[in-house]
């Protein structure tokens, strides 16, 4: 079940390792990397809801989940192979967008589909194996450059405004195993029908209710109540956009920052939010209560306790980790290596073993995947995770005093350690508190806050790095140690409707 989930790490870690590589060599500045990772937390507000309620909703000879598997795999694929030929930097933004999509299509249903066919006991470690796969294709992707150039000789520097060859070939590879991985999960897996699933679903104690018809009850009222909502979102939104556009004609008022470019990502976010709220107020209202945008916004609004909790833990983690991504590759060439020119030798260098870095943590995820349960047995899953997202904070801001760059292997342990917990224990918690047909809806929602730290991490952190911390992307390593500490003590209060502690 979990295999394909190799594929989709191959993927996602080389975009990660490689993206902000690829935005500098074709020209962007530090600051302006943040703005330019924006396609890929939006796209996944937008994408993962969808899918996720279309295949709850979805049933045919490949399933519920695979068909969307399949198509994933196939456009994330061609993306691959596109991507590292950009031959401009807007070209760059657009294909991250392209492929971002492509991976978020299959990625969300993968979660849904470990919920949907594990029992609440066995939920867990189905996780924790999604985890170990995620683990070793991040291992594997995220050191392919540092590979091709040290073991087979394939350059690694490139005239300027030209990608490497060992990135090029690194994205081909990528997508041959994206696609390969995934196949072979379609393939060799099948899937519980709906009726299978409301019988499974009745053993848990959850209600057997159809995944179709009359989706939100009360239509009138719950209408009128999205658009009361809609107003105060739609306003927010417009306020916070005039009070940007004054600074803008002002700016001596907060000391000549230049706020406007990236936090108008922000104030715009909010007001499409209220127009979206609008539109599925006018839907409900009308009776419309089947149609996939009002039942994705309702269900937001209604979230399940537990779910609303873990969704606080995630905004912190979240945005630790869109900081470490986008900043990583600055910081270690400038602090550690002593260069910005994405030219140089020693650049590359420094690039070439953030990826290394990457592979470890990812490797030290994979080996912890196995472990984290036996712990969570031992304690509970909020402790587990609380421990890691610790780990997870100390190795970030510990970067900031290393000046050796083999010493940097040890952080990226703590982070690694994180990075387990992170993919496995709020899943494994908030299965329990989701109803069996909703699963792939609420996957999808549960992406919000998974996405909007990432939103906001793009409006704010080139603001912060460039004015705050003078350019030196180092501190925003720091920033995000912080914000994984915040997390940490917010898991403390969640609630875990299913007890860890089982046979």
């Amino acid at each position: 079940m979990s295999f394909g989930f190799l594929g989709i790490q191959f993927g996602f870690a080389l975009q990660n390792a490689n993206v902000s590589r690829i935005f500098e060599t074709l020209g962007a500045k530090v600051e302006e990397i943040p703005i330019l990772w924006i396609a890929a937390p939006v796209t996944g507000l937008i994408i993962q809801p969808i899918i996720g309620h279309m295949s709850d909703n979805t049933w045919n000879r490949l399933g519920r989940r695979r068909p969307y598997f399949l198509t994933g795999a196939i456009l994330a694929s061609l993306a691959l192979l596109i991507m590292p030929n950009s031959p401009t930097l807007w070209v760059a933004a657009g294909m991250l967008w392209i492929m971002d999509a492509s991976i978020n299509i299959s990625m969300e249903p993968f979660r849904a589909f470990v919920g949907d066919m594990l029992p609440s006991e066995q939920r867990t470690r189905g996780f924790a194996m999604q985890s170990f796969f995620i683990g070793t294709g991040a291992v594997v992707a995220s050191a392919l450059p540092y590979i091709l150039t040290n073991w087979f000789g394939i350059a690694n520097t490139a005239p300027e405004g030209q990608i490497p060859p060992s990135v090029k070939y690194s994205f081909y590879l990528g997508a041959v195993a994206f696609f390969s991985a995934v196949i072979w999960t379609v393939l060799r897996t099948k899937e519980y029908s709906p009726e299978e699933l409301r019988m499974h679903a009745e053993a848990e104690g959850h209600a057997a209710v159809e995944t179709h018809g009359e989706e939100i009850p009360d239509p009138a009222a719950t209408g009128k109540a999205f658009l009361r909502r809609s107003i105060l979102w739609m306003a927010a939104g417009l306020l916070f956009s005039l009070l940007l556009y004054y600074l803008q004609k002002n700016p001596g008022i907060i000391n000549d920052y230049h706020l406007q470019s990236e936090l108008y990502i922000f104030s715009f976010g909010i007001t499409i939010f209220g127009i979206m709220t609008l539109i599925s107020g006018l839907l409900i209202k009308n009776g419309m209560t089947s149609n996939g945008v009002a039942v994705v916004m309702h269900d937001m609004f209604k979230m399940p306790k537990t779910m609303k909790q873990l969704a606080v833990v995630q905004f912190f983690t979240w945005f630790a980790l869109f900081a470490m991504w986008i900043y990583t590759t600055a910081a270690v060439t400038k602090h550690i290596f002593g260069t910005s020119d994405p030219t140089s030798e020693l650049f590359n260098k420094g690039a070439d073993w953030v990826g290394v870095c990457f592979a470890l943590y990812s490797g030290f995820a994979a080996v912890m995947a196995f472990l984290l349960p036996v712990l969570a047995r031992k304690t509970s899953r909020k402790f587990t995770h609380m421990i890691s997202l610790v780990a997870g904070g100390l190795g970030l801001i510990s970067i900031y005093f290393i000046k050796d760059h083999y010493l940097l292997l040890f952080s990226m342990v703590g982070v690694g350690l994180a990075w387990a917990s992170i993919l496995s224990m709020p899943y494994a918690i908030l299965t329990g508190s989701l109803p069996a047909h909703k699963m792939g809806t609420y996957m999808g929602i549960f992406n919000f806050f998974i996405v909007i730290p990432q939103i906001l991490a793009a409006s704010i952190l080139g603001f912060i790095t460039r004015d705050l911390f003078g350019g030196e992307a180092i501190y925003a390593l720091v920033l995000g140690g912080i914000s994984l500490f915040v997390a940490a003590i917010m898991v403390m209060f969640v609630q875990d409707k299913d007890d860890v502690k089982q046979p």
